[in-house]
């Protein structure tokens, strides 16, 4: 083959050898972009793990988050209910207390009435020692139990009815509603004499 460019086999090998210069720059150029493809392939899975991993990360957070809450709830129920707890401790003692001072106060007032029936001159006739009617076919079954369980009056004790504790007669109140109920009861005589 010859140098000149002039002959006919003088291009045909020039084209073949610009052919496979530009078949071997066109493979270069596809290795080129084919890696830098794959390096931009590797960066967005490592970007994309990266962004896995944080997200991972948040929710990992977001549970430790959610446990602190719960066991803030928890601690704050638990609170809760040893707060009710000492209440229903402290109002079952007062109630002990009270139940005490009843029993104090019962105890203290049956030795009073004790000390007051042995202050009483012992007489021979008693009203409170008087038995009840016989027990018939016709008496009251609560009459007749409460006959034959040896039901006794007993008297009341000097000691109690202060006129602190009961209300007299020169009440305002208690006035007023005597006269209301005496006005009424006239009226209804005084309409079944007239009608």
């Amino acid at each position: 083959m010859s140098e000149d460019p002039q002959k006919p086999g003088a291009v045909a090998a020039g084209d073949e050898a610009t052919r496979v210069q530009d078949a071997a720059a066109a493979q270069q150029t596809a290795a080129s972009d084919e890696a830098t493809a794959q390096a931009d392939r590797a960066d967005a899975e490592a970007r994309a793990a990266e962004i896995r991993e944080e997200v991972r990360i948040t929710d990992e957070r977001r549970a430790e988050e959610e446990l602190a809450k719960a066991q803030e709830a928890e601690e704050a129920a638990e609170r809760e209910i040893a707060k009710r707890e000492q209440k229903r401790r402290e109002a079952e003692e007062r109630r002990r207390a009270a139940a005490a001072d009843a029993e104090r106060a019962r105890e203290h007032a049956g030795e009073a009435d004790e000390q007051a029936r042995a202050a009483q001159p012992s007489s021979t006739v008693s009203g409170a020692s008087v038995t009840s009617p016989g027990v018939g076919i016709e008496t009251d079954p609560k009459a007749a139990a409460t006959a034959s369980a040896g039901a006794r009056a007993t008297p009341q004790s000097r000691t109690t009815g202060t006129p602190e504790q009961v209300e007299g007669p020169d009440k305002p109140e208690i006035q007023v509603a005597a006269a209301f109920g005496g006005a009424f009861l006239v009226a209804r005589i005084l309409k079944a004499i007239a009608g």
